[in-house]
């Protein structure tokens, strides 16, 4: 599972509200919106947005673009305490 939200962007509701108002709270979910499902106070489910909005996260794909990279070429080669694991 990945990161929650900030918390200004949860709501907390417990089973049986969610029970009561799941369509309700689906749509908010698919607005965006996080919603925590509790259990006698407790944090136990997560309701949230199937494909995440784009916003500040999405600007990391490419953001090394226009960057030269340089990698050694030798920085796949194991030193040897993988010996045991790759047989070598």
């Amino acid at each position: 599972m990945g990161t929650l939200p900030l918390a200004k962007d949860i709501t907390k509701v417990s089973i049986a509200e969610a029970k009561s108002k799941l369509a309700a709270l689906s749509r908010r979910a698919e607005l965006g919106e996080t919603i925590v499902i509790t259990r006698h106070g407790k944090d136990v489910a997560m309701l949230g947005p199937a494909h995440p909005a784009d916003g500040p996260r999405s600007s990391i794909l490419g953001a090394w673009r226009n960057e030269k990279v340089w990698i050694t070429e030798d920085f796949d080669v194991l030193g040897p305490e993988w010996d045991e694991y790759t047989g070598g």
